[in-house]
């Protein structure tokens, strides 16, 4: 039996959507990535579950409700950055700032899960959007520190919900939404609408 790829995410606002679709478009002139993620796939990650049975998931889904008790927050997000190789990075990323109210969320998130059979990630939690991964070629225009140079704007917006995502690989967009979760409406201060 073959199990469906799940993750827990942030979804961006449309308007950062759209601005981040147009990086793409513009970067794909520029460097050479075999996949350049749909617009509505973009989104911050806060936990990967992978293949995951149907009874697991619902697991999933009822223990993660209590995330519906964290307030709503301003996350800044922008910048462009990279993993990997320096020259060849495989993955390239529009950069989210970290801050207490996102460490709150991702560690409730990661608690929440481990009581129903998940794994707690061991490595710090880098929040990112990613834009392109899989190098192709070198076949840039441009160094990639070049880029993050050009690329050097930032943008707030209110994280005030939490989906859990199934993977279709075959799709475009290909991250169904199974569930979400509300945030309360809380302290926003700071944030931009």
């Amino acid at each position: 039996m073959t199990r469906s790829h799940y993750f827990i995410a942030i979804p961006i606002p449309s308007n950062l959507q759209s601005l981040f679709s147009t990086w793409q478009k513009q970067l794909k002139e520029d460097v050479s990535y075999k996949q350049w993620p749909h617009k509505e796939d973009l989104h911050i990650t806060l936990k990967f579950l992978g293949p995951v049975a149907d009874t697991k998931i619902q697991s999933a889904i009822d223990v993660l409700r209590q995330i519906e008790q964290i307030n709503a927050f301003s996350v800044e997000v922008g910048n462009l950055g990279r993993f990997g190789n320096q020259t060849k990075p495989r993955v390239l990323w529009a950069g989210v700032e970290v801050n207490e109210r996102l460490l709150e969320l991702h560690n409730t998130v990661e608690e929440a899960l481990s009581h129903v059979g998940f794994y707690k990630e061991n490595r710090a939690y880098r929040p990112h959007i990613t834009l392109a991964k899989k190098w192709s070629e070198d076949t840039s225009k441009i160094s990639i520190g070049e880029l993050a140079e050009k690329y050097n704007e930032k943008h707030v917006f209110n994280v005030d919900q939490v989906v859990i995502y199934k993977i279709h690989p075959e799709k475009s967009p290909k991250y169904e939404e199974i569930a979400k979760y509300k945030l309360k409406r809380g302290d926003l201060a700071g944030s931009i609408n």
